[in-house]
């Protein structure tokens, strides 16, 4: 068993190296392309990249009925459209973001939602815990010293992932309440592909659509939609079958901090001392919004005992 949860632990270590290799894939694309070409692309990558599951998924269903959800064609179309929505604004807000600031800086500050969503359901009468609040603070403090000047101003690039991430964070919940009542392969295919439509409507209408600079972009491309998406995603769905949520939760969260040694490593970005702190403040909020309830469960599991 636990040789099952250190496979698991590694996986997902795994998935978080990818992810935050995905901010400086989508960092370097813009060298070539506008940043709703890029995000067009690569979503369709991901989304055609589900198709082989979504098969094997299929068979599963019929020869284990009800194993999985049997949500309808028009359920799925219309979550599907919404999720697609949600995740369109999030990303291009994160692609956008990126032309102004570092893929360090938009990895930590996008892995804000980890926070923001708990905050959110203060709208339907949720009641965060104490380690929420205090995780909300600490991640404010961090960005505080990660994206706030010594004037008291914040820098456009980082504003825009600031934005971005309470979409993210929307989109979460959304998926929270769509993935009960749906294939979630399906879900995220069909979210893949809204989002894909969305930004190369956009992309037409505001870029210049080349396919020589797709073709020069098709490494950053391929990395963000096939690996980022589609390998990553079936890792995940493989790592959570065996790991402890809280493991999940502190593993995933690292992508921010494989998103700054990217862009040192490959960028040559770099960080401040200020920096630094504000990205241990970033992390720890979002580490102790994650694992405040597990510890308070334990803690109560341990004195039961």
């Amino acid at each position: 068993m636990q040789g099952k949860a250190l496979k698991s632990d590694l996986l997902l270590l795994l998935i978080a190296a990818i992810w935050g290799g995905g901010f400086v894939a989508q960092r370097q694309g813009l060298e070539y392309v506008g940043p709703f070409t890029f995000n067009g692309v690569r979503f369709a990558l991901g989304s055609l990249s589900l198709l082989p599951l979504i098969l094997i998924g299929q068979r599963r269903r019929n020869r284990l009925p009800g194993v999985l959800p049997k949500g309808g064609t028009r359920t799925l179309v219309l979550g599907g459209a919404l999720a697609g929505a949600a995740l369109f604004l999030g990303a291009s807000l994160q692609q956008v973001g990126m032309v102004y600031t570092t893929a360090g800086n938009a990895g930590f500050i996008t892995g804000l939602y980890v926070v923001i969503v708990p905050l959110i359901g203060l709208c339907w009468g949720q009641r965060p815990s104490l380690g929420t609040w205090l995780g909300a603070f600490l991640a404010a403090s961090g960005l505080f010293f990660l994206s706030v000047s010594d004037h008291f101003t914040i820098g456009f690039g980082d504003l825009l992932e600031l934005v971005g991430a309470f979409f993210w964070a929307g989109h979460v919940l959304l998926i929270g309440w769509l993935s009960p009542r749906l294939d979630a392969l399906k879900l995220s295919a069909v979210q893949f592909a809204v989002c894909s439509l969305l930004s190369l409507v956009t992309a037409c209408c505001i870029e210049t659509v080349e396919l020589t600079a797709i073709l020069r972009a098709a490494f950053p491309i391929l990395y963000g939609g096939v690996i980022s998406v589609g390998v990553a995603y079936t890792l995940q769905v493989v790592a959570q079958r065996d790991a402890h949520p809280a493991h999940t939760a502190i593993i995933l969260s690292a992508e921010g901090v494989f998103a700054a040694f990217g862009g040192w490593l490959l960028l040559g970005e770099v960080l401040g001392p200020r920096g630094l702190l504000g990205c241990g403040l970033m992390l720890a909020g979002m580490l102790f919004s994650e694992l405040w309830s597990f510890l308070f469960r334990f803690r109560r599991a341990t004195h039961a005992a």
